[in-house]
């Protein structure tokens, strides 16, 4: 498949968030990346699903919502009423991963797990077959605008020969400092899709860089 380019609204001119919101909509980008912080988990706080429910009444792309916080299950209903079509999860921030996963997917949505730069793809390996997607983080999660970690690259890699290894069709999805220059080597390293905040967002033209996202090839 083509890799996909999921623009994340952290990044987006929250004071202008509709226009933002309404740009994604006509680009090529194909997915909408929602990070939602709660100052525990990661040391800072974004937006809950009151404003998800009001991008999800402009967004006419799937909306991909990544639960930065800290005791998830209590709150995937909700999400998935304020519109989410794929909820991510922290594998460091789950004591029952499986049971969280089979909760989202219940709500007949996209179910993933995300894990932290210091945290190994073999911990994947007993429920790697349940997931949709798996995110990896190429920065340390909270804030955007981080320097992207190196080894991500033999990360998404060792990746992909365990999704190869089980069958499993989770997508591997890249989020931080993600940008023109290392985007072709995590395509080639197997990235599927790539989430891109700064990058589209503080250029002249985002349609214009999304665009030339979505076109880069291995």
């Amino acid at each position: 498949m083509n890799h996909l380019i999921a623009p994340s609204l952290l990044s987006a001119d929250f004071a202008n968030l509709e226009r933002d919101i309404e740009i994604i909509n006509k680009s090529e980008a194909d997915w909408f990346h929602i990070d939602v912080m709660d100052g525990v988990f990661v040391p800072n706080i974004s937006f809950g699903q009151p404003v998800i429910r009001h991008i999800n009444k402009h967004a006419k792309k799937p909306m991909d919502v990544h639960l930065m916080i800290i005791d998830p299950d209590r709150y995937f209903k909700d999400f998935k009423e304020a519109g989410a079509d794929i909820i991510t999860v922290h594998y460091e921030a789950c004591t029952h991963l499986h049971r969280s996963i089979q909760a989202i997917k219940l709500l007949d949505i996209k179910a993933g797990v995300v894990l932290n730069p210091h945290t190994p793809v073999n911990v994947l390996e007993d429920i790697i077959t349940e997931l949709d997607l798996v995110l990896l983080m190429s920065v340390n999660p909270g804030f955007g605008g981080q320097k992207f970690i190196e080894n991500t690259y033999k990360k998404t890699r060792d990746l992909k020969t365990l999704i190869t290894k089980t069958g499993s069709k989770a997508l591997i999805e890249i989020d931080g400092g993600v940008n023109l220059e290392n985007a072709p080597k995590l395509i080639e390293s197997g990235a599927d899709v790539l989430v891109a905040g700064n990058t589209v967002f503080s250029a002249p033209n985002p349609t214009l860089m999304i665009k030339s996202l979505k076109g880069l090839s291995k």
